[in-house]
């Protein structure tokens, strides 16, 4: 058995020594994240911002709508041009082949659209019906076929611009497009290029394609037709990079926007998460340091705050006072308690102390009585001292429900009167004032049932003690402005002036003349004004007075919020 006790001992010390291990490293975990750079509260209100914005961003690069409108509007410019390029043509440069037939002249063809071309900086191409290339605007046959290409514009911009074009056209040769990547198509071969072959045939196609460099490319070949016989196609070409160009000053009009929404955005987010993380943040320390240094810390008040986190530190304001003057009632309670426990205490020990040292059997017997006395008083004075000390545990774990005053009163005077029957003792009469008569059921209120009984009891009892025998205990129950009021009135002699406040008090006890010492602990009174109190409540003691200005007895008012 003693081994039994021993590991049951051990293994509480191991689970303790845990609990403080766990605990403390949960401390220094909370210290570490509050002496961190940025609070994680801060980090969340930054994130969820900020990821909303980058999200909106993300449709930079998704402008294939807008893109493709403009591909189509240059298509169909692109197409009227080179339909009225191979009407010209197909008029201007016909010359009569050796077997007879229409064909296309090489030399005039080559003069006629250079000519054609030129002022609208396309590139064009014409084969005829054997797919032969007879002139590319891009390579000069006089200089034994050098192909001349538009070199890239000169960079342009502040150093911002520059960053953006080249990060611009890096995502654009990694990412997915619609188009296809141009191929570096033999010249010619007509049979590298569909639409060409469509022309050919006698149909107007088009074509977009990718340069490797990100551009769009713009095709159009249309047939060459002389009174509708097909003697060629013109393909006409647009690489000039208009397009994309258009395409990338919107989107770096949106990467402008979206730059000073992102730092708008962040300031926003650090003001914000500072106006809640910081205060919040403060609160905790403040906390922390009460928790380790007592009343000398106290709470920031934030009094200029009206939002959440002012009501917050008003909030723990009250609650830190309110613990606090828990703690002193608990130590003036503790004190009283040690007081009134000493004094039959060492009424006890004198008793025995003496009766030890008599002879006498009779007086012996008289001592033994007396410790007899003061042992019930102990009793009954630990017994209050208990009710007393679990009443607000008690009050915050039950829940309340609603209670009928008006049945309350009247079970209690039933009671009262069963138990007194034929003795010489005050009666319980009971009456209801107010709006109709009010019956019992308009005399509710939210609450512990138990608790408020112990309230009517306690003070029914006092003013029962205080009354003369056959005398009568008025209790009048009412509803007024929201409140249930009940009003205890005796025939006695009244409260002491001056004392209406101190009768509440915890050991305070004024008792009837003849009573005898010890049989009430004075808690009674100070229970009930707690219990009435925790109910939102008032209790309060006056004299009755009549009109000759001599006090009638004693009256006591209890309030209580109306269900």
């Amino acid at each position: 058995m003693a081994s039994d006790t021993v590991t049951a001992t051990d293994n509480t010390a191991e689970q303790r020594f845990a609990e403080t291990a766990e605990e403390s490293t949960e401390q220094q975990r909370d210290t570490s994240r509050r002496q961190s750079g940025v609070s994680p509260l801060t980090r969340r209100i930054l994130g969820v911002n900020v990821i909303a914005l980058l999200v909106l961003g993300g449709a930079l690069f998704q402008l294939g709508d807008y893109q493709q409108s403009l591909v189509e509007t240059e298509i169909a410019a692109l197409k009227t041009r080179a339909q009225v390029f191979a009407a010209a043509l197909g008029e201007g440069a016909i010359t009569v082949g050796d077997a007879g037939n229409e064909e296309l002249a090489p030399e005039l063809t080559r003069q006629m659209t250079r000519r054609l071309v030129e002022p609208t900086k396309r590139r064009a191409r014409v084969f005829d019906t054997e797919g032969r290339m007879l002139i590319d605007t891009r390579t000069l046959e006089s200089f034994g076929g050098v192909q001349v290409q538009e070199l890239a514009p000169p960079a342009q911009g502040g150093l911002i611009e520059r960053a953006f074009n080249e990060i611009y056209q890096y995502f654009v040769q990694i990412l997915p497009g619609r188009y296809p990547n141009e191929a570096n198509l033999p010249m010619e071969s007509p049979g590298n290029y569909p639409e060409v072959r469509l022309a050919i045939n006698g149909d107007i196609a088009d074509a977009v394609r990718r340069r490797s460099d990100g551009a769009l490319v713009l095709s159009v070949a249309v047939p060459i037709q002389h009174y509708r016989k097909v003697l060629g196609a013109l393909l006409l070409t647009a690489d000039n990079g208009e397009v994309e160009t258009a395409v990338r000053g919107v989107r770096f009009t949106i990467v402008e926007a979206f730059a000073i929404a992102f730092v708008i955005t962040v300031l926003l987010s650090l003001y914000l998460a500072q106006t809640i993380a910081r205060p919040l943040r403060r609160l905790a320390d403040a906390a922390e340091r009460i928790r380790r240094h007592g009343r000398q810390v106290t709470i920031p008040a934030f009094t200029r705050r009206h939002d959440e986190i002012g009501d917050l530190a008003r909030a723990l304001n009250d609650m830190t006072g309110a613990l606090w003057q828990r703690m002193d009632a608990t130590e003036r309670f503790a004190a009283d308690v040690a007081h009134e426990i000493k004094n039959p205490l060492s009424s006890v020990r004198s008793a025995i102390e003496t009766a030890v040292r008599i002879a006498d059997p009779d007086k012996r017997q008289q001592l033994l009585l007396l410790v007899l006395d003061d042992i019930e008083r102990l009793t009954r004075l630990i017994n209050d001292i208990s009710d007393a000390s679990r009443l607000d545990a008690e009050l915050s774990r039950d829940t309340m429900e609603k209670v009928s005053v008006g049945r309350l009163l009247e079970t209690l005077a039933e009671v009262h009167e069963a138990a007194a029957g034929d003795k010489q003792v005050p009666r319980i009469a009971l009456t209801r004032s107010g709006p109709r008569n009010t019956a019992a059921s308009d005399l509710a209120v939210w609450g512990h049932e138990d608790r408020l009984a112990q309230v009517f009891r306690n003070v029914i009892a006092n003013a029962i003690s205080f009354s003369p025998p056959n005398g009568v205990i008025r209790v009048v129950a009412s509803r007024q402005s929201g409140y249930v009021v009940v009003a205890i009135e005796d025939d006695g002699p009244g409260i002491p002036e001056g004392k209406s406040e101190a009768i509440f008090g915890r050991f305070y006890s004024l008792r009837p003349e003849g009573e005898k010492f010890g049989t009430h602990s004075g808690l009674g009174l100070s229970i009930s004004k707690q219990i009435v109190e925790s109910h939102h409540g008032t209790i309060r003691a006056e004299n009755r007075v009549g009109r000759d200005g001599r006090v009638q007895g004693a009256r006591f008012v209890i309030r209580l919020p109306a269900a």
